[in-house]
């Protein structure tokens, strides 16, 4: 069974995937950051980053979310799974959430696809025009060229933590004027290993005051992740609803 409805908050389901991908979980105890050395320790950091990304095909990785409300002061925590490949041109992400509900979402072929088990129920969008811009954020920590984020970001290094016993780059990102980043998110935070290019914790902050924190483990890169992640595993009676653009 198909069905359309009309825009509104399942308008959102794009956002929601950029959300899922990009953010997470509890903060980890790490060592006290080190200080940086300015504007040479950044380029360094990125000129690592564009080196790493050369040789990205695909990353997979377990996560943690945990997704801060503030108007009700309340977190929302989950768990599963990250696939994310370079298909051709295009960028392709898969996610398992396992916990505390069973999710998946998909996106592929320019379409966010998100289906509930509990509920039979497929929800999906065209992203259109949008495209490109999901595509890049999906990129965000995960093999992205460094000196390419400073066409969208003002990029500040602030200074270098341990994170899960390796060495990470804290970098903070602000959306410059000709970034659609900068309505959505105030600030984002990276704890990037940059000599594989992949961030293991991130945060990014909302103008209204909720954030998102991320923490990525047991990182695979270019592990060549089942075609499967990318498909929803459905039923026959599965409903499907279409959100209008």
């Amino acid at each position: 069974m198909r069905t359309k409805v009309k825009a509104g908050f399942m308008q959102r389901v794009p956002i929601l995937l950029i959300m899922l991908v990009s953010f997470c979980s509890f903060a980890q105890k790490n060592d006290p950051p080190q200080p940086a050395n300015a504007e040479g320790d950044l380029d360094a950091v990125l000129s690592k980053m564009d080196k790493a990304a050369q040789n990205f095909k695909s990353v997979q990785a377990d996560f943690e979310w945990d997704q801060y409300t503030k108007v009700v002061n309340d977190t929302d925590v989950q768990k599963g799974q990250l696939y994310l490949q370079r298909h051709q041109n295009n960028v392709e992400a898969g996610v398992n959430i396992t916990s505390p509900t069973s999710k998946q979402i998909v996106f592929k072929d320019g379409k966010v696809r998100m289906y509930e088990p509990k509920i039979d129920q497929i929800t999906e969008r065209e992203v259109g025009a949008n495209k490109a811009d999901v595509e890049s954020f999906l990129r965000l920590g995960f093999g992205e060229r460094g000196h390419d984020l400073l066409k969208s970001y003002e990029v500040k290094l602030d200074g270098w933590e341990t994170v899960d016993g390796v060495k990470t780059a804290k970098l903070e990102l602000v959306g410059n004027s000709s970034s659609s980043i900068r309505n959505m998110f105030s600030k984002i935070v990276w704890w990037i290993d940059p000599e594989r290019d992949v961030s293991l914790r991130q945060q990014l902050f909302q103008p209204n005051g909720d954030y998102r924190l991320a923490h990525y483990s047991d990182i695979k890169l270019n592990a060549k992740p089942s075609q499967d992640f990318f498909h929803l595993h459905t039923t026959s009676k599965t409903k499907v609803v279409t959100m209008k653009p």
